[in-house]
């Protein structure tokens, strides 16, 4: 019998098959080059843990526990985060293509965006507070009613946030950025 909670495991290029429809936790594993791309990870539990060169495009998270996560290298297309559980949330991406990923709602201060393609991926009303988007393709995110509060844009581009609508008190952007702030204006912007 497998247990339910899994701790300190590098599990390495094993499919969805080898973890679904199991309700257990894992804590400080680390997932390498791994195919979990639509995977129902329902009712499992992530605490710690860290996915490198990992395939997770449209994977179910509904009621999965998504604790102090690392993605690199990592491909989550279509990944809805907001069906996670919200108890504890916190993911962080590094190289990694979040392309149409969502997460309407998540409460996800501090996190950590960095040479990300985010393409239409969707952060409706989601809590951004102190979030870093460093060297990020957002074009065409969907940002409304996002809090933004400090954080950090200066890097990433090709973004279109209404100030109107969102909350981006003491938010950094750089110049280069303007343009996706004043968008709904109709502007143009030389120089």
């Amino acid at each position: 019998m497998t247990p339910d909670i899994i701790e300190d495991e590098t599990f390495t290029k094993i499919s969805a098959a080898a973890i679904v429809g199991h309700k257990r936790t894992y804590e400080n594993c680390a997932f390498v080059n791994c195919d979990l791309s639509y995977a129902h990870l329902s009712g499992m539990v992530f605490i710690g843990c860290r996915f490198e060169d990992c395939n997770l495009s449209l994977a179910q998270l509904a009621d999965t526990g998504l604790q102090d996560l690392h993605f690199k290298d990592c491909k989550l297309s279509g990944a809805d985060f907001s069906k996670s559980r919200d108890f504890l949330f916190e993911v962080n991406f590094e190289n990694c293509i979040l392309d149409n990923a969502i997460f309407y709602k998540k409460k996800n201060k501090g996190a950590k965006f960095k040479d990300c393609s985010m393409v239409e991926t969707d952060f409706t009303e989601a809590d951004l507070t102190d979030a870093h988007f460093n060297n990020c393709n957002l074009n065409r995110a969907f940002f409304s009613r996002t809090i933004l509060k400090n954080a950090d844009l200066r890097t990433s581009y090709n973004f279109t946030i209404d100030p109107d609508n969102n909350n981006l008190k003491k938010a950094r952007f750089s110049a280069h950025g303007l343009a996706g702030l004043l968008a709904k204006y109709d502007i143009r912007i030389e120089g």
